[in-house]
């Protein structure tokens, strides 16, 4: 049974940063696909971004350019920086083990206009 346990959510002005962390519990950690996902309230849980375990990374559109994906293998912990926030931004987040199929509990971030 894999712990993902998310934190770094809050309440920011549009156009401010986040950053959004998720720790995994286990030893392979390294080998996992690791993804943030979030949902917005009436809408369905979308892909935000994910990081193979050789560094590939890939964006949803609407977060191009402003949200970078990275992971820290020796502290188990995958990163979401999240820059020029928008209200449009506003969801759960989730951290997923793609690899696994875990999910964490979700951490709400808020952006105000």
């Amino acid at each position: 049974q894999v712990q993902l346990v998310e934190s770094g959510g809050g309440l920011v002005q549009a156009g401010g940063s986040l950053r959004l962390s998720c720790a995994a519990s286990g030893s392979m950690f390294r080998f996992y696909v690791m993804s943030w996902y979030r949902q917005a309230p009436g809408k369905e849980r979308e892909l935000v971004a994910f990081i193979s375990s050789s560094g590939t990374l890939n964006y949803a559109d609407s977060v191009k350019g402003r949200f970078t994906i990275s992971r820290d293998n020796a502290k188990n912990t995958v990163y979401l920086q999240m820059n020029a926030l928008k209200p449009e931004d506003t969801a759960v987040y989730y951290c997923h083990q793609s690899t696994t199929g875990f999910w964490g509990q979700g951490t709400q971030v808020t952006v105000s206009s």
